[in-house]
């Protein structure tokens, strides 16, 4: 438990930064979702449709540290070269 005042704001500090996270990681997971059930659909032009909208989401989480820059990079590559097998 949080007894001096400064960790009292640190606690505090650290849920907010939590919430805010939370909120970007489940956003990235949403575009990375829809790419996903576009590929499952076949229907390429959909998923790289779906694709370009998601890797600026990826790339906004790196820059606010919600995921590493190689996680992004590996996963960005991955469903790009799965979209180019569909066609």
């Amino acid at each position: 438990m949080a007894n001096t005042p400064q960790s009292k704001k640190r606690a505090k500090q650290n849920e907010a930064r939590f919430a805010v996270n939370k909120m970007r990681r489940s956003r990235i997971r949403t575009f990375l979702r829809t790419v996903e059930e576009a590929i499952a659909s076949g229907d390429q032009a959909a998923a790289a449709a779906a694709l370009k909208a998601a890797q600026p989401e990826l790339m906004r989480g790196v820059t606010k540290g919600v995921v590493h820059k190689n996680t992004a990079a590996r996963k960005m590559s991955r469903l790009a070269s799965r979209v180019k097998a569909l066609g």
